[in-house]
């Protein structure tokens, strides 16, 4: 007895439209929990756009503790333009960056750091 062309479609549509859908959830859910939330203080020292298809803004926060120590760096991700046009403002002077912390993405696709910034003020 043959197999009509609907049925075979259904076998094999079936499992990819499934695997989409709980890939979405899961992208979903890993964009609305977050695993952290924070601030960190310091000189946004480098900052600028990367991505081959989503293109994300990418930054590096020199943080000094005390004047005259090594600085740490900081690596963040702003997916939002108006963000980043306020971060690139703000070169040069002190700022703190309030972010929230994502695990569970894959990262070379919507970022390269697991840290997505959400607010910048100025310190100084």
């Amino acid at each position: 007895m043959p197999v009509s062309k609907s049925k075979v479609f259904l076998w094999i549509f079936t499992p990819i439209a499934l695997l989409a859908v709980l890939f979405a959830g899961y992208l979903w859910l890993m964009f609305t929990w977050s695993y952290s939330k924070g601030e960190r203080a310091g000189y946004v020292q480098k900052f600028s756009q990367k991505g081959w298809l989503i293109k994300t803004w990418e930054g590096e926060l020199a943080m000094v503790a005390v004047p005259g120590s090594t600085p740490e760096k900081f690596f963040f991700t702003v997916r939002n333009d108006e963000l980043a046009k306020r971060i690139n403002s703000s070169v040069g002077k002190r700022v703190a960056i309030t972010y929230e912390q994502h695990k569970g993405l894959p990262y070379n696709w919507f970022g390269d750091t697991e840290y997505f910034g959400k607010d910048i003020k100025v310190v100084e």
